[in-house]
C-alpha cells in the first residue's frame, strides 16, 4: 500500500520568505531577552511591525499563482496578523494597554490552526507533534491573557520574549517543510 504524504502548509517557491521571517523573529524574541529595558512601548512596535510583515508574506503565500494547499488558512491568517500589527503600531498608548491581549489572540489562533494541520495530516509519520505544538502555542496565549489580566510588566516581557523565540524556529521550520522537491 502506497503511504499518502499529506503536506498540510503546501509547497510554496516563496518558501524562503517564510524562513527569513522566522529569523527574523527569533532575533527579535533574543534582542528583547537580553535588552528588556528598551521598553514595552518600543517592543510592541517593534513586534507589531513584524506582525505587518509576517501577515504580507502569508498573503503572498496564499495568493500566489502556486498557492499553497490550506490556503484559506494562509489567507485568515494573514488578514488577522496584518490586522493586530496595525492596531499595535498606531498608538503606543494603545498598544502598550492591549499588547497582551493582541498576542494572547495570535497564539490561540495559531494553537487551533496546529491543531487543523495535525488532523489533516494525521496519516504522516510525526502528526502528533502538531498536537504538542497546538497545546504549547494555545498555553502560552493563556499565559498572556493572564499577564494582562494582572498587568505583570516583567511576565508580559518574558512572555513576549520566550513566544516569539517560539515562534520564529516553528515558522522556520514550517518554511523547510514548504520548501518544493525537485523531481
Amino acid at each position: 500500500m502506497k503511504t499518502l504524504n499529506v503536506n498540510y502548509l503546501g509547497t510554496t517557491r516563496l518558501w524562503w520568505l517564510v524562513l527569513a521571517i522566522g529569523i527574523l523573529l527569533v532575533l527579535g524574541g533574543f534582542a528583547y531577552w537580553f535588552w528588556p529595558a528598551a521598553g514595552y512601548a518600543v517592543a510592541s512596535q517593534i513586534f507589531g511591525w513584524l506582525l505587518v510583515l509576517a501577515g504580507v508574506v502569508q498573503l503572498c503565500v496564499a495568493s500566489g499563482p502556486n498557492r499553497a494547499s490550506g490556503w484559506g488558512w494562509w489567507l485568515a491568517g494573514g488578514v488577522i496578523d496584518m490586522f493586530i500589527g496595525f492596531m499595535l503600531v498606531r498608538s503606543i498608548l494603545l498598544s502598550e494597554m492591549v499588547f497582551p491581549y493582541f498576542l494572547a489572540i495570535i497564539f490561540i489562533f495559531w494553537g487551533i490552526e496546529a491543531f487543523v494541520g495535525a488532523a489533516a495530516g494525521r496519516r504522516a509519520k510525526y502528526w502528533w507533534l502538531g498536537i504538542v505544538n497546538g497545546i504549547l502555542l494555545c498555553l502560552i496565549g493563556f499565559f498572556f491573557l493572564e499577564a494582562g489580566y494582572v498587568s505583570d510588566m516583567l511576565m508580559v516581557s518574558f512572555l513576549t520574549s520566550i513566544a516569539f523565540i517560539y515562534w520564529g524556529f516553528t515558522v522556520a521550520i514550517a518554511a523547510y517543510d514548504m520548501k518544493p522537491v525537485r523531481k
